[in-house]
């Protein structure tokens, strides 16, 4: 063992075949920190005794305190198995969905993900959330279940009875794999406790078992609940079978190595031309081929500066390096490259594909993609849930703002599902996330980790704009200076067509050259195959298509119409909000002869006004963000929680009792959610709890409409009414 770690690390990087990159993923409070310390405990980075307690995933001041994991760390540790070295990159995620951010990000990276299951608890709706997140990217899932020292100590069950419980348990995440696993994958990455992809124990009481162990050591669970019963120390099983030594077994034996897994994610994920030099060496994970880099995180460390934390793909990275952002559009050197190795960085000189790594000296934000010469970029990483709370924030002393602002930028790179908007006249600063913990962290970390001291408003919900049928006639634009003219109409989206873009089928994108695969799936979701050729950009849950005839100077025009076509569409006709489900077609257009007459400062406006005129002529109406709660209380609270459902303009859609107590599913708008918490606290003495299941847009009720929209203009300080053209 003389080999210090960071050399054993360095010597396998070199070798796909014997990487795994894989993260934890989990609900919240199922044990995944305390997990992961044990994983480093055996691959003697910290010491054995700490383990569990020492939580050195969580290295933010924040997350010590509350107790919760809020971003995701990384960490490379050597495993052997049957005299072969392994490298394993591991990331640990947060569970709580307000951070849900940091899973999908965390799944970009790697190809595997233990899924972690508490077996008193049993699948929870963060399960559900983060193994959707893990399918979508192409990452296969193997089981744990946590917290077994539970049933014995607490609930005292027979092995039988334990049984049962992982049998249910199992059977739960399979029917939910099914639902929900690409068509090729069906059946085949289902977890299976023969074959050993599930493994059972206690991350607090570090050890762990599974059947291939099992038959293997000859330990039986009865060996285990004797040791538990008969007062002894549970710190013998944790040496017979020590969770390091079995999780890593199973992980090694059923998650992929780089070079297999990229084979059928990179056509998921990467949506360039598979037969180029670059598709060919991003499918066979080449170190030899052309450098991509997919940036999954950034961290902004005092003495680095930015570290861009990702997954290479293929390539090798050098120091000193020229590199080129290709959706920032820039060349920048690669400053120095780090290797993970707890939360302590190792800086080395060149590191080969298939790794997780950090790169200092390139300033770019997650979802870049970083390549030797420009690329057809990784599709964006896309998040489950929107933001759908804002705050407004301003520095309490006027000499912080340019600090401020320095500071909100730093947020938007360390954690993309917040967002930021600087409004130049208003002077207003607006940060938008996915709850109000979350917000309630972010406001915190800029207090205490940059020293800003800020004052924030009362949270603002962020509402979605629609139409509600297709506009009678066409709309025109004219341009400042009358010489330009463009035509729009403006129909509401089909649901199969939502559905579609929702679930990420149809990717958000501008679309240049025709796609084929593209156009059949417009054609699936009931467009006719000639409309289905002229669609020209997709962008947040809506579609722009073009249906002019004989345009000769369209294509200089198009990326102008597409720049306020997204610019309308975030900030649309009623109250400026954002727009969802709406068809724009331009029908026809007019320009000047003389290119200078046709530039921005004259298309702009037109084609501005063109769409929210015709977005007026459509009925438009206001959207709430809705969502679905799970809320679980004592069975004596039945009659409280469904008051306090009805008291806020919630509906109620199921409720089941289980023994003494109760699950109750309810719809609940955003708007009337803030201090949720405490009112649910109060009404069931302190024993009920909720999580968020889903999220959808509803119409916001007609005698609401006007009063919303009305608080929303006075609050952006737009002109009071807009005359709405029946």
């Amino acid at each position: 063992m003389g080999e210090k770690m960071v050399d054993r690390v360095m010597r396998l990087m070199s070798n796909p075949q014997h990487i795994r990159n894989i993260c934890t993923s989990a609900h919240i409070d199922h044990g995944k920190t305390t997990f992961t310390d044990n994983l480093l405990a055996g691959a003697g980075m910290i010491s054995e005794d700490l383990a569990g307690k020492q939580l050195v995933m969580d290295f933010h001041e924040d997350e010590i305190e509350r107790g919760i994991t809020i971003d995701s760390a990384n960490v490379s540790m050597v495993h052997e198995v049957d005299g072969q070295e392994y490298l394993i990159n591991l990331i640990d995620t947060p569970g709580h969905v307000d951070f849900g951010g940091d899973v999908t990000r965390a799944m970009r990276a790697v190809d595997g993900t233990i899924v972690l299951v508490d077996c008193v608890e049993g699948m929870m709706p963060q399960t559900e959330t983060v193994l959707k997140q893990a399918l979508r990217e192409r990452v296969k899932p193997v089981l744990f279940i946590n917290k077994v020292d539970r049933l014995i100590k607490e609930l005292q069950l027979t092995p039988e009875q334990m049984q049962e419980r992982f049998i249910a348990i199992i059977a739960s995440v399979n029917r939910f794999i099914d639902s929900i696993s690409p068509e090729e994958f069906k059946g085949k990455w289902n977890v299976n406790v023969q074959e050993g992809s599930v493994a059972f124990g206690s991350a607090f009481n570090n050890w762990a078992l599974s059947v291939p162990y099992m038959q293997k050591t000859g330990i039986t669970f009865k060996d285990v609940i004797d040791s538990y019963q008969s007062g002894g120390s549970y710190k013998e099983i944790a040496k017979k079978a020590p969770l390091h030594k079995v999780v890593l077994n199973m992980v090694i034996k059923h998650h992929p190595d780089p070079k297999q897994a990229q084979i059928y994610r990179i056509p998921k994920i990467w949506h360039g031309d598979l037969e180029s030099v670059e598709g060919k060496a991003l499918m066979t994970c080449d170190s030899s081929g052309p450098l991509a880099f997919v940036i999954t995180k950034v961290v902004v460390d005092p003495q680095a500066g930015e570290i861009s934390a990702g997954r290479l793909f293929s390539g090798t990275v050098t120091k000193g390096a020229e590199v080129y952002l290709n959706r920032a559009k820039q060349h920048l050197r690669v400053q120095q490259i780090f290797i993970y190795n707890g939360p302590k960085k190792e800086i080395v000189d060149n590191v080969a594909c298939g790794n997780i790594i950090g790169v200092a000296g390139i300033r770019a934000f997650p979802g870049e993609t970083i390549s030797s010469a420009p690329i057809e970029p990784f599709e964006q990483l896309t998040h489950i849930f929107e933001p759908v709370i804002t705050k407004a924030i301003e520095a309490k002393n006027p000499a912080d703002l340019p600090k401020l602002i320095e500071v909100m930028r730093k947020i938007v790179k360390e954690d993309p599902s917040i967002k930021v908007q600087i409004d130049e006249e208003t002077g207003e600063h607006l940060m938008s996330g996915m709850g109000e913990l979350h917000l309630e962290v972010i406001e915190n970390r800029i207090r205490t980790e940059k020293g800003v001291e800020v004052k924030t408003s009362a949270p603002i919900v962020v509402y979605r704009e629609t139409i509600t049928k297709a506009s009678q006639q066409e709309a025109e634009g004219k341009s400042p200076n009358k010489h330009n003219k463009f035509y729009f109409k403006v129909e509401p989206l089909s649901d199969a067509m939502r559905t579609a873009i929702k679930a990420g089928d149809i990717p958000e994108m501008r679309i240049k050259k025709k796609d084929l695969k593209l156009r059949d799936k417009f054609v699936e979701c009931g467009m006719e195959t000639k409309q289905a050729d002229s669609v020209k950009d997709v962008f947040k849950g809506n579609l722009m298509t073009e249906s002019t005839r004989g345009q000769v100077h369209l294509g200089e025009v198009m990326e102008m119409i597409q720049d306020m076509f997204e610019d309308v569409m975030g900030s649309g006709p009623l109250a400026r909000e954002p727009c969802i489900g709406v068809k724009v077609t331009l029908t026809d257009l007019k320009l000047h002869e003389d290119a200078i007459h046709r530039g921005p400062a004259q298309v702009y406006p037109a084609v501005r006004e063109g769409i929210r005129a015709a977005m007026m002529m459509a009925r438009p109406s206001m959207y709430e963000p809705i969502q679905t709660m799970r809320f679980e209380a004592p069975l004596e609270f039945m009659g409280e929680i469904s008051k306090l459902i009805a008291n806020k303009r919630g509906q109620l859609l199921d409720m089941q009792q289980e023994g003494e107590h109760i699950t109750v599913i309810g719809k609940l708008p955003v708007g009337e959610m803030f201090g949720l918490s405490s009112t649910l606290r109060s009404a069931t003495a302190g024993r009920g709890s909720f999580f968020v299941v889903d999220q959808s847009y509803d119409k916001l009720p007609e005698e609401l409409q006007g009063k919303i929209i009305g608080q929303i203009r006075q609050r952006k300080g737009l002109k009071e009414e807009e005359a709405v053209e029946e």
